[in-house]
């Protein structure tokens, strides 16, 4: 149970056409990051874990785009689920 509440979870989202960087756009801790999980086991999408980058993704509002000292930390995670869905 203790676990479960320290988990932390975000969900980035990046569309080239409308954003002019990825926005984080679900964020959460306990039982919030276990659905966040699970929603991105269910479609399939990729989950990275870094416990250092989440902590700061977390305090980034909803809806809005990563500030710009996060774009290459950000940018790894890119490559790393463009190499993944590239495997697949």
């Amino acid at each position: 149970m203790l676990d479960n509440i320290k988990k932390k979870a975000v969900a980035l989202g990046y569309n080239k056409a409308k954003d002019n960087a990825p926005k984080v756009i679900a964020s959460g801790k306990g039982e919030v990051a276990n659905n966040i999980l699970r929603l991105a086991e269910q479609y399939d999408i990729p989950i990275k874990h870094d416990p250092d980058l989440i902590e700061v993704l977390s305090k980034v509002e909803i809806n809005q785009e990563i500030p710009p000292n996060l774009y290459k930390a950000v940018a790894e995670i890119f490559s790393f689920l463009y190499k993944i869905t590239k495997q697949k």
